[in-house]
């Protein structure tokens, strides 16, 4: 039963032998999974990294590829300077002493996508999986006026909601920063609710701003900043301002002048959700269950919002 004093989350991963976390939606959604990493390894859970990737994965070696459509990236691993957000992660795990390896899943649709999650819970052991999605879309069900950017979270959604895994989890740091991809975040709450009311959300929490885990994804996110300049996460970069504690229009990165942000401490907050519950309240969810690239995936989701008689509209937040 929860307690005021324990999460769920923490009574859900307290008995986890090893933890996977992945991105949810590719790119450097798996450094939003990170401070809850790092919590789990410091309490003494073995605990694996990682990542729905949109990098290109083709420079890699053979030796790499654990299987088709699965990878192990390393420091030294071959591949795109200007954005491999994988290789940069597992270069500055290895600066901290930490296992450098994170796994990256090759870019397609669900059933290839389960197939590689499948062959690494197999391979290591896996008891529970948290995805993690840097930012809200991921809790979109389908009928809102904006959905941000829902391929690749939800085939990584529909993928893991397939396997037999004890406890399946996810977390979703950054709230108000998927308002640049039009989501509106009055409609998060209200998905939360419905959630709620089917005891799937498993509440929340902030990432605590003097703990060593905010201090080490801090400078992950710099570390990644500096590796890649250009390409540097827009949206970690405003949920690290936020664990310092800034507010308002505040920029780190050149990338984002010229818009105006809103930082908050809402966005240095984990919401945390029973994944399986998640995917039954994805209306769309089992259309994509056949798919095997990327483009069925958006396909499938495009033909379930033409045939919608209406969308939820657009509302903001009254307070």
């Amino acid at each position: 039963m929860p307690a005021v004093f324990e999460p769920p989350l923490s009574q859900r991963l307290r008995d986890a032998q090893h933890v996977l976390i992945a991105g949810a939606g590719g790119g450097f959604d798996v450094y939003a999974g990170l401070p809850l990493a790092l919590a789990l390894r410091n309490a003494g859970t073995r605990v694996t990294l990682a990542s729905y990737a949109v990098s290109e994965l083709g420079a890699l070696s053979l030796s790499s590829w654990v299987r088709t459509g699965l990878a192990a990236v390393r420091p030294d691993s071959a591949g795109n300077d200007r954005y491999f957000p994988e290789r940069t992660l597992a270069r500055w795990l290895a600066t901290q002493g930490h296992d450098p390896v994170v796994y990256a899943f090759e870019r397609t649709g669900v059933r290839p996508l389960r197939a590689a999650y499948r062959k690494l819970v197999d391979l290591l052991g896996i008891d529970a999986i948290v995805l993690a999605d840097g930012g809200t879309d991921i809790l979109m069900r389908g009928d809102e006026s904006g959905l941000g950017t829902p391929e690749e979270d939800m085939t990584s959604l529909a993928a893991v909601a397939g396997l037999p895994v004890p406890q399946k989890l996810v977390v979703s740091l950054g709230f108000g920063i998927d308002s640049h991809h039009g989501v509106c975040h009055a409609h998060v709450l209200e998905n939360l609710a419905a959630l709620q009311r089917e005891g799937a959300f498993l509440g929340a929490f902030s990432i605590p701003p003097g703990s060593a885990e905010a201090a080490a994804y801090c400078d992950a996110v710099a570390h990644a900043a500096a590796g890649t300049p250009l390409t540097a996460s827009i949206v970690n970069t405003q949920i690290a301002s936020a664990v310092r504690g800034d507010f308002g229009d505040v920029h780190t990165l050149p990338r984002t002048e010229g818009t105006e942000l809103f930082v908050n401490p809402l966005m240095a907050m984990y919401f945390t959700v029973d994944l399986d519950g998640l995917a039954r309240h994805v209306h769309y969810l089992p259309g994509l269950e056949h798919t095997r690239t990327r483009a069925e995936v958006a396909l499938a989701i495009e033909e379930y919002r033409d045939g919608l008689d209406r969308r939820r509209e657009r509302r903001p937040i009254p307070h």
